[in-house]
């Protein structure tokens, strides 16, 4: 009965089977997640009330995320069932500036999808577009998995490229939003003044970093207290520079400090880190440069110094043949 797995045709029909069988599981997802619940009715009132009570969440929410209410069904297929995996796929999407509650979800269900759309693919090659041209089992076997794996995890690698490039520009823009903060609070605003205008000001160049700081303003104008807004604002972020400028405006209000002191400090600290990145680009530029400039210049100058002395030794060579015949 196993001999009909083997060969070319068997691997097609085992990947067919795979993605059978994971239609089937979504299947029955569906079917398990529409259930009767006893207490559906009373959590679609209670769900109604937070709607209306928290409006503005939901403008946020479908500002910064993508919410597909299709997809609510397929809850449990498609997040994580542990609490600790659920959570960092959660952080790793808010460091990539999906902050939605369906993110996980969203991104789960993307995956998925591209890769039955691979298996689709491979499978239209194999039999319409390429029927003649793709023989063995290896090449069969390539074309066949090669979309699936990068339907499936090139979602994932988006996210962790769109991620880092956030850090790196917030960590780039921060010791000029420092600066500007600096100037708007000597020049007589509150600290929650200057952080919604610094927001406003650099939000052409560094739109990561006014999105995180009007996100700061906002919270603290609907009356949470602005040590949580600044610590949740740290982990959203995860970077040292942030966290420890948390840290800074934290102790001060607390102790009752010089908030302009602790900033004008903290960002000739920024300023200074800023420069010391910038010289160790540039002093590992040299490094770089070398294995271009031994491949590009070296090869030219030895043909030019030992090229003649090799043209001169085959002539003396070739004219002693002669000679000698």
């Amino acid at each position: 009965m196993l001999d009909m797995f083997q060969g070319a045709f068997g691997m097609i029909m085992l990947a067919g089977i795979g993605g059978v069988a994971l239609i089937a599981v979504a299947g029955l997802a569906l079917v398990a997640n529409g259930r009767p619940d006893p207490m559906a009715k009373f959590s679609e009132t209670a769900s109604r009330a937070r709607q209306n009570q928290g409006s503005a969440q939901t403008l946020r929410r479908a500002a910064t995320g993508l919410d597909m209410a299709a997809l609510r069904k397929y809850a449990k297929f498609l997040e994580p069932t542990d609490e600790k995996e659920l959570s960092e796929a959660r952080k790793k999407l808010v460091l990539a500036g999906y902050h939605g509650k369906s993110a996980v979800r969203d991104l789960h269900a993307i995956q998925f999808l591209l890769a039955i759309s691979g298996l689709l693919f491979s499978l239209l090659l194999i039999f319409v577009i390429l029927p003649d041209k793709l023989n063995g089992t290896a090449t069969l076997a390539a074309v066949m998995v090669a979309p699936m794996l990068i339907g499936y995890f090139m979602p994932r690698r988006w996210v962790e490229q769109r991620a880092t490039a956030r850090q790196e520009e917030i960590m780039a823009g921060f010791p000029d939003a420092l600066d500007m903060m600096l100037i708007c609070v000597e020049a007589g605003q509150s600290l929650d003044q200057s952080i919604q205008r610094v927001a406003q000001e650099i939000r052409p160049a560094y739109p990561a970093l006014s999105e995180e700081l009007t996100t700061v303003g906002d919270q603290v104008r609907a009356g949470r207290e602005r040590g949580e807004v600044l610590r949740e604002m740290a982990k959203r972020v995860d970077l040292t520079d942030i966290t420890s400028f948390v840290t800074v405006m934290v102790q001060a209000a607390t102790y009752g400090t010089s908030i302009t002191q602790a900033l004008r400090i903290f960002a000739a600290e920024m300023r200074d880190k800023r420069i010391m990145r910038a010289e160790e680009k540039a002093n590992l530029l040299p490094t770089k440069m070398t294995l271009g400039t031994m491949m590009f210049t070296v090869p030219p100058l030895l043909i030019i110094l030992i090229g003649p002395s090799v043209v001169g030794v085959m002539t003396e060579l070739n004219a002693g043949a002669i000679m000698g015949n």
